[in-house]
């Protein structure tokens, strides 16, 4: 396997740290995060104001640049983390152009949210219709599409990924698996959701979650949980079992890093986080 690390959880590095930091300590990639992020944001997050984010506006054009950037450093791209929804099929397509233009093959195409307030079905169909479109338009630019696994949307399991999918190309859709996302909503057995996705499981990112209690009702009748991101080992998901899982379905393809706990500064993490990952890796290969 190789491993890379998603630039939205490296925000305090400008992208020509961000590649020299990760080959120094022995990444193998790079994802880029690439979105026009908002000017007036006035907290920095991994979210807003995050150095490590290639504009959208200009991605086609300022592709060549960051490719040479990343490539000089030694670095590879698995994937490109693109903002666009489904139903913006002239940005979809511009991402593609710039994909290309990067030298990557797939690049994350996303589908509505859903919070349970609305009807489903509705934003399903029209979701799906759409997405027959973005196959078309991979297929025409030599890319892939990537669904993720993501809370809060119509697609946070593998089981509805494998669903939305139906009879598409392999060739051109694939499934990015999120574990982490899926603590906080849509939980299957890795090996049950990697089986499930079969030839559309086409990238993998890591990062984990943990509930915590909230508050109790005032007659303490009940109580609310709260979801929130965890140090990669110390949260819900079972690291070996997950690694596991991947070794007995032959996966062998990009793991990409997504931590964004905040306990350790970020340089630490980033080593302890593929020292770890690495260890896992081998243990449960045998």
């Amino acid at each position: 396997m190789k491993f890379a690390v998603f630039s939205v959880s490296i925000p305090d590095y400008t992208p020509d740290v961000a590649v020299t930091k990760l080959k120094e300590i022995g990444y193998d990639g790079i994802e880029w995060r690439v979105i026009d992020q908002d000017p007036d944001a006035r907290a920095a997050t991994f979210w807003a104001r995050n150095k490590a984010t290639l504009p959208f506006s200009t991605f086609e054009q300022d592709a060549p640049t960051w490719r040479e950037l990343t490539e000089d450093a030694g670095l590879e791209m698995p994937g490109v983390g693109t903002y666009v929804l489904c139903d913006d099929l002239d940005g979809v397509e511009r991402a593609m152009r710039g994909t290309k233009a990067l030298g990557a093959t797939q690049l994350r195409v996303r589908v509505p949210g859903y919070d349970g307030a609305e009807p489903f079905r509705p934003k399903w169909d029209a979701a799906r219709e759409q997405y027959k479109d973005v196959v078309d338009l991979a297929k025409k630019h030599g890319v892939k599409a990537l669904l993720e696994l993501h809370h809060r949307t119509i697609m946070p399991s593998a089981s509805a990924a494998r669903l939305f999918l139906g009879d598409f190309d392999p060739t051109h859709v694939g499934v990015i698996h999120d574990s982490g996302n899926m603590v906080y909503e849509g939980f299957e057995t890795p090996r049950l959701g990697f089986e499930m996705l079969g030839p559309y499981l086409a990238h993998i990112h890591i990062k984990n979650a943990r509930w915590f209690p909230e508050k109790y009702s005032d007659d303490r009748s009940s109580l609310t949980w709260k979801c929130d991101w965890a140090p990669v080992g110390k949260g819900i998901i079972d690291m070996r079992e997950l690694f596991r899982a991947l070794h007995a379905v032959g996966y062998d393809g990009w793991v990409g890093l997504e931590d964004f706990s905040t306990e350790r500064p970020l340089e630490d993490r980033l080593r302890e986080n593929l020292a770890y990952l690495k260890q896992i890796e081998a243990e449960t290969r045998v």
